[in-house]
C-alpha cells in the first residue's frame, strides 16, 4: 500500500518563482487570526500614535483618509508557509504618520482591536517599509483581513502585520507580544525562516 493517496502529487512548485525558504505560492488569501475578528466601526474607529513619554497622536477615520495615500505592490509570506505574490494596497505610510511624532525610541509595540499585541524595531517601520492599510485589490479591506485597517510590514513574517491596528506604542525596550511570548521569533524575517525562537 502506498503512503501516498491516489491522484495527490504534493504542491505545484512554479518554475522561476523566488520564495523564502519552506515556502509555497498560494494565490487564495487564507484567514489566520489568534481569535474571532472583531468588527470596528469606521465611526468610532480611531489609529494613535503613543511616544515613550506618554504624547498621544490621534486620527479618527475621516482624518486617516484625508491622508496622503499609496499604493505599494508587495509579497507576502506567512509564517504557516504559504506566499502570496504581487499583493496590492491602499494605505497611509509609517514615514508619514511618524513625520510629527518626536520619540527617543527604538521599538514599537502594535495593539490591536481586539487584544492583539506584536513588536518590531522602529527602524522597520521606515524608509517605505511599512503602512497601516485600509485597502486590498482595490476594495476596502475585509474584517477578515483586518478591516477597516491593519498594519502592513511585507519584509516580515505576516504575523508581525497586524490586523485590526489601533495603537503604535512607541517603547525604549523591546517588548515581546501575543506570538513572541508564546515562542515564535522575536524579529520573524522569512528569508532567514525565523519562525521561532532559536531560528
Amino acid at each position: 500500500m502506498g503512503i501516498v493517496s491516489p491522484g495527490f502529487h504534493g504542491r505545484r512548485r512554479d518554475e522561476g518563482v523566488v520564495l523564502p525558504p519552506g515556502q509555497y505560492l498560494t494565490k487564495d488569501f487564507p484567514v489566520l487570526s489568534a481569535g474571532p475578528t472583531p468588527r470596528v466601526a469606521t465611526e468610532t474607529w480611531e489609529f494613535t500614535i503613543t511616544t515613550e513619554t506618554g504624547e498621544v497622536h490621534e486620527w479618527s477615520w475621516p482624518e486617516f483618509l484625508a491622508l496622503p495615500s499609496e499604493t505599494p505592490a508587495v509579497d507576502i509570506h506567512c509564517v504557516t508557509k504559504w506566499s502570496k505574490l504581487g499583493t496590492h494596497w491602499r494605505g497611509v505610510s509609517l514615514d508619514t504618520l511618524l513625520a510629527e511624532v518626536d520619540s527617543a525610541a527604538d521599538y514599537v509595540l502594535a495593539h490591536s482591536y481586539d487584544g492583539y499585541t506584536t513588536n518590531l524595531p522602529l527602524e522597520d517601520l521606515l524608509d517605505g517599509r511599512a503602512w497601516i492599510a485600509y485597502e486590498s485589490d482595490g476594495d476596502p479591506l475585509e474584517p477578515e483581513h483586518g478591516g477597516p485597517a491593519r498594519l502592513l510590514v511585507p519584509h516580515l513574517y505576516f504575523w508581525k502585520s497586524a490586523k485590526w491596528v489601533h495603537d503604535l506604542e512607541l517603547t525604549l525596550t523591546d517588548e515581546p507580544g501575543f506570538w513572541e511570548a508564546g515562542g515564535y521569533h522575536n524579529y520573524g524575517d522569512p528569508w532567514r525562516e525565523q519562525r521561532y525562537q532559536g531560528d
